[in-house]
């Protein structure tokens, strides 16, 4: 899974990580024990369940999908103590997320969904960041696609399709970095883009 440790942010004198999450999962009924992976160390954020929101499965999209929706609308209007000092945006969905899944029973995918977010899909968040870090096949699909002229007309008026696919600001972002020696947090290719003036969203 594409993901790094974005939220929460524990501040110094706690809560924990753990209390955060436990926090959460006393809110809504859920087992906390139950969710986490013990292979992981006590407090690191990989020990509990932690998704890119990216993709996910369930048998009933409209199930999933209202439960997402109250259960993100009470972490939003009322929080846990334990999140005081805790942005919610915009976590608010990977805060929401595990909380969900956890709920019907899911957890972490296993190996037979290594394609995702790997050789299937394409996690890029935002064009800047699929310029800068992406393969070569996933920017010519892309590119491919926006030159089809059924879509060409709606992908335009989209600003960062705009910038970044037809008027080549991608292909910039794209020669600033080296795609083997990527840097480790996603944090440096944004900064880079800011500095540049390619970020787009």
């Amino acid at each position: 899974m594409r993901r790094e440790n974005t939220w929460p942010k524990v501040e110094l004198y706690g809560p924990t990580l753990t209390e955060t999450w436990k926090a959460l999962y006393d809110r809504f009924g859920l087992d906390f024990e139950s969710s986490l992976d013990r292979s992981q160390p006590q407090d690191y954020w990989q020990r509990h369940l932690y998704f890119n929101a990216g993709w996910f499965f369930h048998e009933s999209p409209a199930r999933f999908g209202n439960r997402f929706l109250a259960w993100a609308k009470q972490i939003r209007d009322d929080p846990p103590a334990e999140l005081v000092c805790q942005e919610l945006f915009p976590w608010l969905d990977q805060i929401a997320l595990p909380l969900v899944i956890h709920s019907f029973g899911g957890g972490r995918p296993g190996p037979e969904l290594d394609a995702l977010d790997g050789s299937a899909t394409c996690h890029y968040r935002t064009l800047p960041l699929l310029y800068a870090r992406e393969s070569d096949r996933a920017v010519a699909v892309l590119e491919t696609v926006a030159k089809d002229k059924a879509l060409r007309p709606t992908l335009r008026d989209w600003a960062p399709v705009k910038a970044m696919v037809y008027q080549n600001k991608g292909r910039k972002a794209r020669a600033l970095f080296d795609r083997a020696r990527l840097p480790h947090r996603e944090q440096v290719i944004r900064n880079t883009l800011k500095r540049e003036g390619l970020w787009l969203r």
